[in-house]
């Protein structure tokens, strides 16, 4: 299983799991069959029998090619990064500075997808053969830039600086970037931690549960040290034990907001 090292806005590279290519590819195709099994069922629906040209391709575009065009896009925005088949295998989209991807890299993935907008529109509008060339022949050439390329990247994820790894589906507490504040009596030590982002944040609650789990507090050291510099902070803590209340001030911060 290949790793990829993706450098933190901390300038820390943190470790992710390359997704597997035949998980990409099981979950391509079980996208594929979910668009599939709505195109036959909206056609059965709405358009057998209609002659797409004469007076309904504005029905047709709206209910059918609309939906299928946006699919990996709307359902990576709104699942964190993953469609339904990438969610089934576990895997999902990740920005090559170890946060969530923005808008416009979703927006830039979805758009240099061209072989497969071309097959849809085919398929929807002239129910022609050609569609299934050109999704077959665009497909070669993403497997090949996959297998070449050192991140397992195809052209979308370059052009919009992204990489697909693999992740978990059930997350504790502890995998999150929330903790249950109990102290009714909490001291807030660093309040200047609001200054920083979610993204920020998230990268800190890695790099601690990283070192947890590893014993390697190596980690902890070089980000605690650029979030000094940062937030312009001294104090005597232990690296670790700096970034835990940090975390936990964060929290307590957010939701007294």
């Amino acid at each position: 299983m290949s790793i990829i090292q993706i450098a933190t806005p901390f300038n820390i590279d943190i470790e992710f799991e390359q997704a597997e290519f035949h998980k990409r590819l099981l979950a391509y195709m079980i996208d594929f069959a979910i668009l599939g099994i709505y195109y036959l069922s909206m056609r059965s629906l709405f358009l057998d029998g209609i002659e797409i040209g004469y007076g309904e391709v504005g029905f047709a575009y709206v209910v059918i090619l609309l939906p299928m065009l946006l699919y990996t896009l709307l359902t990576e925005l709104f699942f964190n990064g993953q469609t339904l088949g990438k969610k089934i295998l576990k895997i999902k989209v990740v920005s090559l500075d170890g946060g969530e991807p923005t808008l416009g890299q979703y927006l830039l993935r979805a758009f240099i997808r061209f072989y497969e907008w071309g097959s849809i529109i085919l398929v929807v509008f002239w129910r022609s053969g050609a569609g299934l060339m050109v999704l077959f022949i665009g497909g070669i050439v993403c497997v090949i830039v996959i297998a070449v390329t050192a991140k397992g990247q195809r052209l979308g994820d370059l052009a919009a600086e992204t990489v697909v790894v693999n992740t978990k589906t059930k997350l504790s507490v502890d995998d999150t970037i929330f903790m249950e504040i109990n102290k009714t009596d909490y001291k807030v030590t660093f309040p200047d931690v609001m200054r920083l982002s979610d993204r920020d944040i998230n990268t800190i609650k890695g790099v601690v549960t990283q070192a947890n789990k590893t014993g390697n507090y190596d980690m902890c050291n070089r980000v605690a040290m650029k979030v000094k510099d940062v937030l312009k902070i001294n104090t005597e803590m232990h690296p670790d034990m700096f970034l835990e209340k940090l975390l936990e001030d964060y929290n307590y911060l957010a939701t007294k907001e």
